[in-house]
């Protein structure tokens, strides 16, 4: 039975397939917009094809790779990854053979702190597209339902969480707000006097309420880190640290730079980085992977060119500064460049060129 089995299906193979010569079927008129032979490629398209193939592979080769070296890295490095939140930030301890470790919140004092400086700038937006518009009242929803948090915000300020010495001032803004809102809903229109009498009055108590969750967030994670460098003992040396930031936070990041009070500056851009992007939140995966790839990368930059901090930078930076100079010299005008930084350089990693100007709240008045 099982030789006459395969013998049927041999039959029935060849039963079904074409004689030569035999008309194909005509296909169906849905398939005939892709039917076809497959137009081929000129030599150049083919030749420009298989190349660029080589960098799609790349990446999938660096992210096979990433994974070994992370596995090494974290099994001989501490890394601490500081991550941006609404909450005063995250911070996470990678210990060799230990599980990751993640610190303690900060106080919620700092999120009450800064939910109250934020409803002043809540208001600002709600009214400033439609200053002086009488006869546009689209914030006038909006208003009322944000004036309704804010009166039962006031009603409990009383019990939230943070010292007695900071509730007067906690009140006072509420009490701005309530007032602003109220005086513009019962006149019908935002004024831009009315908005600046506004600012004016609430600027002394917003700033209280900025320098004491800066206060409480510095004091947290220095906390934080006191106890991580002690346990580490000698280990911390050999640490990575991390932080991430979005362009409007690089200035002053309050994260790096308590990290920086630990590391020191010999470890800036070394084993300490600024990882920028274009979001506030980045996950930890997403912090390790970047942390891994610039270390690793660092190999090449040995490998190839003898320096392990030239892949820290623009690989074509160099030739296309030539380049711009090159081209601003052909249209006879003079090129705008900032300075060379030798690789391996331990500068902050965010302006530090100082200038005149105001640099602080302090600095306004």
């Amino acid at each position: 039975m099982k030789y006459r089995s395969v013998g049927l299906a041999v039959a029935a193979a060849l039963a079904a397939t074409p004689l030569p010569g035999a008309l194909a079927a005509e296909p169906p008129a849905y398939l005939k917009p892709i039917s076809g032979p497959p137009q081929p490629l000129s030599a150049q398209d083919l030749a420009t094809r298989n190349v660029l193939q080589l960098n799609t592979t790349m990446f999938a080769l660096y992210d096979n790779a990433g994974t070994a070296f992370r596995r090494n890295i974290l099994a001989s490095h501490p890394v601490i990854l500081a991550l941006f939140s609404g909450a005063g930030g995250r911070m996470i301890l990678y210990r060799p053979g230990q599980p990751p470790l993640e610190a303690p919140s900060v106080p919620k004092a700092y999120q009450v702190m800064k939910s109250l400086g934020h409803s002043a700038m809540a208001i600002s937006e709600v009214v400033l597209p439609y200053l002086d518009t009488p006869s546009d009242t689209s914030w006038v929803a909006p208003m009322r339902a944000y004036l309704s948090e804010m009166k039962s915000a006031l009603e409990t300020i009383g019990a939230a969480e943070m010292p007695d010495a900071w509730r007067a001032n906690s009140r006072a803004i509420l009490e701005n707000n309530i007032a602003f809102m109220e005086d513009s809903l019962a006149k019908g229109v935002v004024t831009l006097d009315a908005v600046q009498a506004y600012a004016k009055k609430q600027a002394p108590v917003l700033r209280n309420a900025i320098a004491w969750a800066a206060q409480t967030q510095v004091k947290h994670w220095m906390g934080v880190l006191d106890g991580w460098k002690k346990d580490l003992g000698g280990n911390f040396d050999q640490a990575f640290g991390a932080s991430n930031t979005i362009y409007v936070a690089r200035q002053n990041n309050v994260l790096f730079s308590v990290l920086a009070q630990y590391f020191g500056e010999k470890a800036i851009n070394d084993r300490l980085f600024l990882i920028e992007t274009v979001s506030f939140t980045t996950t930890p995966e997403d912090m390790l992977t970047a942390v891994v790839r610039i270390i690793s990368d660092r190999s090449v930059g040995g490998l190839f060119f003898n320096n392990d901090r030239l892949m820290d930078y623009e690989l074509m930076g160099g030739d296309a500064r030539k380049a711009i100079i090159a081209e601003m010299k052909a249209r006879g005008q003079e090129p705008f460049l900032p300075p060379q930084v030798p690789f391996g350089s331990k500068q902050w990693p965010a302006l530090i060129s100082g200038g005149s100007g105001a640099a602080s709240l302090d600095d306004l008045h």
